[in-house]
């Protein structure tokens, strides 16, 4: 439902959207571990399903209709904006495949002597490159990082100017594009693109994991983890598990399901 417009004066909102019913069983332990973690905080709580796309203009969900995570990406942040217009004083969006792992550890960035008054998710993503022609080097796994920002998580308070700002060149630069859409076009790919000239705020223990990263976790170890570990700039509390690539022929069966398990049990990367 839409957020009602009323004053909620020093107050927190959760949100977090899904399609139902659930495509996977592991997502329901991390819808809960969020909706555990905003109780514990007392935090307000939204879960949108069919009506989250009731925001957008008609001309965004015919021209994203084949890629329905892009029209995902600029409807969150149309709700991000109308929690704040609503009077809450901060708004926190994750994704349904978001996993709060170590809740007493996911803290929020202060920013009290920082003008932002906005956080985003942070990726290290790991991968194995292709191996090598040389016969030599073919035994050699290889892997390279790329670090970036993910809008798996985001953090918005009253004041910010970023919000506002993101959310109308996201539009524009959707209204321009012609031909086929990447499916990270105004999500990780634009705020990484934003982050790489104005360093913007990263909440560094919201992280992703990448199927390399699940493979090793799930193995007890491994180099794409040691690597993840090494190039992450603090231990995670929480993770997006990208459920997109729940299917990677790099990930065992039931990888997530198992994984879910693994994270809650020992609440550590």
């Amino acid at each position: 439902m839409p957020i009602k417009q009323r004053t909620h004066h020093g107050k927190t909102l959760v949100l977090q959207s899904q399609r139902q019913p659930l495509p996977h069983t592991w997502l329901i332990p991390c819808l809960e571990s969020v909706q555990c973690w905003a109780k514990e905080k007392s935090f307000d709580y939204q879960f949108l399903d069919d009506e989250f796309f009731d925001i957008l203009p008609q001309w965004v969900l015919e021209k994203t209709a084949q890629q329905k995570v892009v029209a995902t990406d600029l409807a969150r942040l149309k709700h991000l904006q109308n929690t704040l217009l609503a009077g809450y004083q901060r708004v926190i969006w994750l994704d349904a495949d978001f996993l709060i792992f170590n809740p007493e550890k996911f803290c929020l960035p202060t920013f009290t002597h920082r003008p932002e008054h906005y956080a985003l998710g942070r990726e290290v993503w790991v991968q194995e490159q292709d191996p090598s022609t040389n016969k030599a080097e073919k035994a050699i796994s290889r892997f390279k990082t790329y670090t970036k920002v993910h809008n798996a998580y985001l953090l918005f308070e009253q004041g910010n100017h970023f919000l506002d700002f993101y959310t109308a060149h996201a539009e524009r630069l959707l209204a321009k594009v012609a031909g086929p859409i990447s499916p990270q076009f105004i999500g990780p790919k634009l705020l990484t693109a934003l982050h790489n000239v104005v360093q913007c705020p990263v909440q560094e223990t919201a992280g992703m994991l990448s199927p390399w990263v699940i493979r090793d976790l799930l193995a007890g170890g491994g180099k794409g983890l040691d690597l993840f570990r090494q190039k992450s700039p603090l231990p995670l509390a929480g993770a997006n598990l990208c459920s997109s690539l729940s299917a990677s022929e790099v990930l065992p069966n039931q990888a997530l399901d198992n994984l879910v398990k693994l994270l809650l049990t020992r609440a550590y990367i």
